[in-house]
């Protein structure tokens, strides 16, 4: 009477991602109608009016009227949104350590690797991140000739 167990993929880092991790928390966002129009628009769709948007924690359920006059309805990252890259962005500057930094950039690796990120946006983002981190070793490299 007792239930199989289900197998769960032991291969797959869990929580490594940049809302697991709590480092970005989108379904907080108030995502305008606007917003979201554009971003359906660069993926592609042709969307005439937006009829509902419903934030999840990892995703967000968006319900919209196409130029042919049908309902649609599906489930999309929040990684289409021009927001998620200023959040990104936000969190690579307001790393004060390279161990922070260092961390953070583990996280986009994995983001990168089980992401879809548009070339142009991942390669801005890697950009960021190493003048970011030309900065940080700047400073503490100051920091150390000051203390000498």
């Amino acid at each position: 009477m007792f239930r199989k167990p289900r197998k769960i993929n032991q291969y797959r880092r869990k929580g490594k991602n940049l809302i697991a991790t709590n480092k970005i928390k989108p379904e907080q966002w108030n995502i305008s109608d606007t917003e979201t129009k554009e971003a359906l628009k660069v993926k592609g769709y042709d969307v005439k009016q937006i009829r509902k948007i419903h934030l999840l924690k990892h995703q967000v359920c968006i319900s919209y009227w196409d130029a042919k006059g049908n309902i649609c309805s599906s489930f999309f990252s929040y990684r289409i949104f021009a927001r998620w890259q200023e959040e990104v962005e936000k969190l690579i500057y307001t790393c004060e350590t390279l161990k922070e930094w260092a961390k953070l950039n583990y996280l986009m690796k994995y983001e990168f690797a089980y992401y879809h990120y548009p070339s142009e946006i991942e390669d801005i983002l890697h950009a960021i991140l190493e003048n970011h981190l030309s900065v940080l070793k700047a400073t503490v490299q100051q920091v150390v000739l000051q203390d000498i």
